[in-house]
């Protein structure tokens, strides 16, 4: 931890903060270097990306966090992300810090233009690309609104006051930037304890693809179901027994049906042969004969 003696021990990072760091991709810069961010970029690999220092990046963090903190009424801080992947950061920041954001696109005049309904007088403005929101970083210029913006290899620094080094590109990286910030500040103003974790996950920061989403509850509610067709054919399974063939007693004929040999209707019967005790039938037209 040498690359930060320049913070008190109580404002150093630990261990797993830098692996998660390391592991969204906060220090992935650019192909392209501007001047103004060469004190910020620690060297350049042989497939032209810069790579940025990460030590710089946390103390900016810190920096940036003491900055916000010193505003006595937290709405007096705006985050914006004109960005897709940083607009659920910006929202979720927004909400444990107390602050305002806009997520989308920013309405020029927003600071300027009084007549507008969406006028706003902020003290302190947070951009999460300062080429994306040039629009509000201009206008925060001209009402002499300070500026705390992430910003990678290539991006522009003027009317930039507080620039943290990082990936402003990858979601992840955004995500988990305005997280560690939220946290240091909430820290800062004793609401989270530095001993302990902070119990909201860094997940919720993330952007999140509505398709992918989608995509996902197909996939659960298909496993759900086959789960759930798995567990009743096992019960069917359990409750219904096992017929044995063997054991099963001999078939019944039904009602009026006669198997052949099963019956014989002359067994027993004696109809004789003689027809002596039998009177003749009298002859047609032989009345007189009566």
């Amino acid at each position: 931890m040498s690359a930060f003696s320049a913070l008190p021990p109580i404002l150093q990072p630990k261990e797993e903060d830098i692996q998660m760091m390391l592991s969204a991709g906060v220090h992935t810069g650019t192909r392209n270097s501007d001047s103004a961010m060469e004190e910020y970029i620690w060297r350049r690999r042989q497939d032209g990306i810069f790579i940025l220092n990460i030590g710089k990046t946390w103390e900016k963090l810190v920096l940036a966090a003491r900055v916000i903190v010193a505003i006595e009424n937290p709405e007096d801080v705006i985050a914006i992300s004109a960005r897709p992947y940083g607009m659920r950061a910006v929202l979720k920041f927004a909400h444990y810090t107390g602050c305002q954001s806009i997520a989308g696109r920013f309405t020029p005049g927003t600071f300027t233009n009084q007549i507008t309904k969406q006028f706003r007088e902020p003290r302190l403005l947070i951009v999460t690309d300062p080429r994306t929101d040039s629009q509000s970083v201009r206008e925060s210029s001209y009402v002499n609104v300070p500026v705390i913006a992430f910003c990678d290899s290539d991006s522009p620094l003027q009317y930039v006051d507080v620039a943290i080094p990082a990936n402003n590109k990858g979601k992840y990286s955004i995500g988990l930037l305005y997280w560690l910030l939220a946290r240091e500040i909430l820290r800062l103003r004793g609401s989270v304890s530095r001993t302990g974790d902070w119990d909201v996950p860094v997940d919720l920061f993330f952007h999140r693809d509505v398709e992918e989403l989608k995509k996902n509850e197909e996939e659960q509610a298909l496993k759900a179901e086959e789960a759930a067709a798995a567990a009743a054919a096992a019960a069917a399974a359990v409750t219904t027994p096992a017929i044995d063939v063997t054991e099963m007693p001999p078939e019944i004929p039904a009602e009026g049906v006669v198997e052949p040999g099963a019956f014989d209707a002359t067994a027993g019967a004696d109809f004789g042969t003689s027809w002596e005790g039998e009177q003749a039938a009298p002859a047609a037209g032989g009345a007189g004969e009566w």
